[in-house]
């Protein structure tokens, strides 16, 4: 899902701006120009907000089980405690709470694992990676961007513009649908509300320009 709302940013901002660009000029060059540019600095621009939201999350995350490692350690019976109450909340008896509880404080890394599903919701083993979130939103992006700079790069004038728009008509429908399919939504649904978004704002800029 991410690396596809990915492409859709790239496809939908890129679109734009080269509609944009080809409402206010016929020079090939400053159309691939500004494509490419705005390819990349919105490439970076989103690989540096996944990084730093992604990054600050990691943080929190682990500032979350470092507190719950201290706890553990300073006040095991408090947390066997609250192991009782949640194993208890999910239907077992107290004895079977107790039991459970005390098998698991047996051991503290499988004990802070736990407390971390149990108690933060959390997965100790999926806090998500910073790098790679940017590194999947840089490329996802990209991808989409380049669509309506493609046709500019092997034809020029009404035929460029035209195929411009067709190839990027056709990917904003099929990305669109692609995320009514991941969400279980209508795919025909999908596909034209995001259709409608990309056109509406390519044109906007086409007049614009």
């Amino acid at each position: 899902r991410a690396a596809v709302l990915g492409a859709n940013d790239g496809l939908v901002s890129n679109f734009s701006l080269v509609m944009g660009i080809t409402g206010g000029t016929s020079d090939p060059g400053i159309i691939i120009l500004a494509g490419l540019a705005g390819l990349l600095a919105g490439a970076f621009s989103m690989a540096a907000g996944e990084y730093v939201s992604m990054r600050a999350q990691r943080d929190r995350y682990e500032y979350l089980l470092e507190m719950e490692r201290g706890e553990l350690e300073e006040f095991p019976e408090e947390e066997r405690e609250e192991l009782v109450l949640i194993y208890q909340a999910k239907g077992l008896t107290k004895v079977e709470a107790e039991t459970v509880a005390d098998r698991i404080m047996r051991d503290p890394e499988i004990a802070l694992d736990t407390m971390a599903r149990e108690e933060l919701g959390l997965n100790p083993n999926q806090l998500g990676s910073p790098r790679g979130a940017a590194a999947s939103s840089f490329v996802a992006f990209a991808a989409g961007a380049f669509v309506p700079v493609l046709p500019h790069t092997v034809a020029e004038g009404d035929l460029a513009f035209a195929l411009s728009g067709i190839l990027s008509i056709l990917a904003l429908f099929a990305v669109g649908s692609l995320l009514s399919v991941l969400s279980g939504k209508r795919v025909l649904r999908g596909g034209l509300r995001m259709l409608l978004i990309g056109v509406v704002a390519a044109t906007l800029t086409f007049g614009l320009g």
